[in-house]
């Protein structure tokens, strides 16, 4: 219990603190010098077995150096806190300028999101996809569907001819990249009993020049449906329920008379403006751009299916009857989305393509 051996064990406890460079070590040298079992621990306990008049002076030396000890204990954890902390901001620091991740995520195209979309609604009907080839026989794109052989559309400035007829008289037919999903339709009514309820999605080919509205390469789905006891009634409530399912319960169709050769009767399908819904019309205070104030959108060609076309196919047209409609799929996604530029489409440029997400 003298002076010196107290000093010591003071001295040794405040450079174990100061030689400890983490706070691991520390912790270690706080056990050591400050547990129950430490010198200075020990050394306060042998005051109780001093004589009367020495345990004054032994306990204000303990209980010095004790707190000496303590205070250098804190100050030392102080500092090694401060150290780690330091250490952490630097390690473990985030530059949020950077690339949040080295593969950005990725996006369906939307002509193909929206062409499924259209797709699913006559599925859930019952309707069966069907599909067919993009070089197709110039006989299941025109001949099958009543195209005579003088019409504008089988001349080249329309169709893109892969192969003309074998024949000097044309005898066989020609090979072309399809104009229409139609052909598929034909192919449908070959190689199916009635009735026959099919949606053919597809790509076409037209020699267009690539422009705003226009493309030499898009989209098209059209359906089919042949039966017995099938009306002009049927095709409007299958429209009907297209655009309702598309762009809302409160959307209605409308027929204006037209001509196809495929269908007779033909019409051309208009839909209620999906942004005015016919408001603007005949208001000068409230014009509308998306259907020039018309009221009415058109989106594609429908009609009867032409008894020419079912007897070419094998179709008895004193029994069964039918409808078909189609229209194209870059259409449908500017109306949808407010598409101004069909360019925007083709080019490939992922700012395009990625705020449409992965829908399903």
């Amino acid at each position: 219990m003298k002076p010196e051996e107290i000093e010591r064990m003071r001295d040794e406890a405040l450079a174990a603190f100061a030689a400890a460079d983490s706070l691991e070590a520390l912790q270690e040298a706080k056990v050591a010098h400050t547990g129950g079992t430490s010198p200075l621990a020990l050394a306060n306990r042998e005051i109780g077995a001093l004589p009367p008049h020495a345990k004054a002076d032994a306990g204000k030396r303990v209980g010095q150096a004790r707190g000496a000890v303590n205070k250098g204990l804190a100050a030392r954890q102080a500092e090694l806190e401060a150290e780690r902390d330091a250490r952490v901001l630097v390690e473990e620091a985030v530059d949020v300028t950077l690339p949040y991740d080295r593969v950005p995520a990725g996006a369906r195209h939307p002509l193909t999101t929206m062409m499924e979309r259209v797709a699913d609604v006559f599925v859930s009907m019952g309707y069966e996809i069907a599909e067919g080839p993009e070089a197709e026989a110039e006989w299941f794109n025109f001949d099958a569907l009543n195209f005579t052989p003088d019409h504008p559309a089988r001349q080249m400035q329309d169709t893109f001819f892969v192969q003309g007829p074998k024949g000097a008289r044309g005898e066989e037919s020609g090979v072309v990249l399809r104009t229409h999903t139609s052909p598929v339709q034909a192919r449908a009514l070959l190689d199916r009993e009635p009735p026959v309820y099919v949606v053919c999605p597809g790509r076409v080919y037209r020699t267009d020049e690539l422009d705003a509205t226009h493309t030499p390469v898009f989209h098209q789905i059209e359906l089919l449906a042949v039966d017995e006891g099938l009306t002009m009634a049927d095709l409007k409530g299958t429209l009907d329920h297209m655009v309702r399912a598309l762009f809302g319960e409160d959307m209605k169709t409308r027929l204006r008379p037209n001509y196809f050769p495929f269908t007779e009767p033909s019409a051309e399908m208009d839909m209620l403006c999906y942004v005015c819904r016919g408001e603007s019309v005949g208001d000068p205070d409230r014009p509308c751009r998306t259907c020039s104030s018309e009221g009415w959108i058109e989106l594609g060609g429908c009609g009867m299916v032409n008894p020419r076309v079912l007897t070419a196919c094998g179709v008895d047209p004193e029994k069964y009857s039918g409808f078909a409609f189609g229209f194209g799929i870059e259409r449908m996604l500017m109306f949808r989305h407010n598409v101004e530029d069909m360019r925007d489409m083709v080019e490939g440029d992922v700012r395009f393509t990625r705020p449409f997400g992965m829908e399903i």
